[in-house]
């Protein structure tokens, strides 16, 4: 890897290929964005339901394509905006980096501790076997937690700092669940951007 390209950092657990980007952004730039993607999103919030009752997502999302093609999750079916100048550029900045393309973008807007995003995986079979999905983060250091399907003992913990890229590849989402839990610290606003193809998966020519 080139000197120039941010240092990752291998989280070294088994069944899975994540991989950690502490400084993706440079501090200015994760800032910038973040006040941009802030105010031009068309940020929306669903119901889902649980144990028969629909309640309010504890988060505002908002999905952005060029492929037309749909995304569901939950019992919630999204219809992709064209994708955004700034949203643009970051995907093409993602997609260089990681050497893959990517049709969507998948964003999630935590306005404070009680905002959080529960227990799952990105296993959709609009997503393919062995999705790879590009993890973004502007904004608030929030917590980010794994867990093994099988081997209930075994989990991870570990912040997710603005201007930070996460990995998921390979068997990623068959062995692991991850969410963002509440907390009761007071923290800021944090939006979230995964990056992910919404079908056969493409990888780029070196």
């Amino acid at each position: 890897m080139p000197s120039s390209e941010p240092a990752g950092v291998s989280l070294g657990l088994p069944h899975c290929d994540i991989r950690y980007y502490p400084e993706f952004l440079t501090p200015a730039e994760a800032q910038r964005f973040y006040v941009e993607l802030r105010h031009s999103i068309a940020w929306r919030q669903d119901s889902i339901r649980i144990f028969g009752k629909y309640v309010k997502q504890p988060r505002l999302t908002a999905l952005y394509g060029d492929s037309g093609k749909s995304y569901s999750y939950s019992g919630i079916r999204m219809d992709p905006h064209p994708f955004t100048q700034p949203l643009t550029h970051l995907r093409h900045k993602v997609e260089k980096f990681v050497q893959a393309r990517f049709s969507s973008c998948l964003l999630n807007l935590y306005r404070d501790g009680n905002d959080s995003n529960g227990w799952h995986a990105d296993d959709e079979k609009e997503l393919g076997s062995q999705p790879l999905i590009a993890s973004l983060s502007l904004g608030a250091t929030r917590s980010f937690q794994l867990k093994h399907r099988k081997m209930k003992g075994l989990r991870h913990r570990m912040p997710l700092q603005a201007g930070s890229l996460l990995v998921m590849k390979g068997a990623t989402q068959e062995n692991w669940l991850h969410q963002v839990p509440k907390t009761r610290k007071p923290v800021g606003e944090r939006i979230n951007l995964t990056f992910r193809q919404i079908g056969q998966a493409e990888t780029l020519t070196k």
